[in-house]
């Protein structure tokens, strides 16, 4: 099968294109290196790999890199932890419908002649922001209210172009929340306001990488966003690329829903104590919470069964195992300041 994929050279984008290859398809990838810059990936010079370098908001280059596509995984977006969506809100949903409303009109043109098969919509957890019955089930959010943050509410409404697209013009869908993608190639950066150029923020990336960063700067008391008490399913990106993967292979995914994520529930304190264990196993453990962000949700825990019963999608690997991994990654690529990030997933 030939699969695009939009946002290719972003954090969880790696893990699927290299899923993708190595279980025998061809990938096109599409990215303009806002987030992080070229990053380098060994399958780049994968000949079942074309890499475009561009902004999936031309015409151009989305309707070049379409062309013989069976399948498209749409995942370009602005994206980052929750300090990220509080900072920039207006950048983050003026952008990203952007990149939504031009990958659906380049998609449905390209179903419309009969060349592309269906859209994968990878979605967000965060569309749940509002929901406080758990666990969180696929179709709990047609009966409560929409997210509040402006990333959680636009993550709801691309899943209703997806609706929408296959409502008027009849192009399949797949729906696909992550939960919590944790793995290599995260580390914090600084942003640019989109429309204030000179406006440079620094932002920490999701809780992994800025808890890492504290510890092995020894940072004491270790500073915690929250009480600690938040409770979150930290999923590996490569189960997560292997669930996209299903979502894009199996026909009873069409038109539907999944929560992809572990069925394995962590408090952040928890999650803490354990990075903590691994950069400092001779030093007691010190923290201090401070007051949450505002959509900063306390509980999301989801239900993985639909995942389970109808893609036949588990979870695989244990939370311990990827945090050494990426302990280890930082301290190579990031902490220790030696040499530009390389992931190599």
């Amino acid at each position: 099968m030939k699969i695009l994929v939009t946002g290719a050279a972003g954090f969880l984008g790696q893990y699927v294109v290299h899923d993708l290859i190595q279980n025998g398809h061809t990938v096109i990838g599409v990215d303009n290196f806002s987030k992080y810059g070229k990053v380098y990936q060994p399958y780049l010079t994968h000949p079942q790999y074309t890499f475009i370098e561009g902004d999936v908001k031309s015409d151009a280059v989305l309707e070049a890199a379409l062309d013989g596509c069976d399948q498209l995984v749409a995942m370009a977006a602005l994206v980052g932890g929750v300090e990220y969506f509080h900072k920039f809100p207006y950048d983050i949903m003026s952008e990203n419908e952007k990149i939504t409303a031009q990958t659906f009109d380049q998609a449905i043109k390209s179903y419309k002649k009969g060349i592309l098969k269906k859209i994968n919509l990878i979605s967000s957890s965060m569309v749940y922001e509002q929901i406080s019955q758990f666990p969180l089930n696929e179709v709990d959010i047609d009966f409560f209210p929409a997210p509040e943050s402006s990333y959680g509410f636009q993550k709801r409404c691309s899943e209703m172009f997806a609706k929408a697209a296959f409502e008027q013009y009849g192009l399949p869908y797949t729906i696909i929340r992550p939960f919590n993608c944790i793995g290599i190639g995260e580390y914090s950066i600084e942003k640019n306001d989109m429309l204030l150029e000179n406006n440079k923020t620094k932002i920490t990336s999701h809780v992994i990488p800025d808890l890492i960063t504290k510890i092995f700067a020894s940072s004491r008391p270790l500073e915690i966003l929250g009480d600690g008490q938040q409770v979150r399913s930290f999923t590996w990106g490569g189960d997560l690329a292997r669930g996209i993967r299903y979502c894009i292979e199996k026909p009873e995914a069409l038109n539907e829903s999944f929560n992809l994520a572990t069925s394995e529930s962590t408090k952040v304190v928890d999650l803490a104590k354990c990075i903590w264990s691994i950069l400092r196993p001779q030093e007691t453990f010190h923290f201090k919470t401070n007051p949450p962000p505002r959509y900063d949700v306390n509980i999301r825990i989801p239900d993985v069964s639909k995942a389970q019963q109808v893609l036949g999608f588990t979870a695989e690997r244990q939370l311990n195992s990827t945090l050494v991994e990426i302990v280890d990654w930082m301290k190579i690529h990031v902490l220790n300041k030696n040499r530009m990030p390389e992931n190599e997933i």
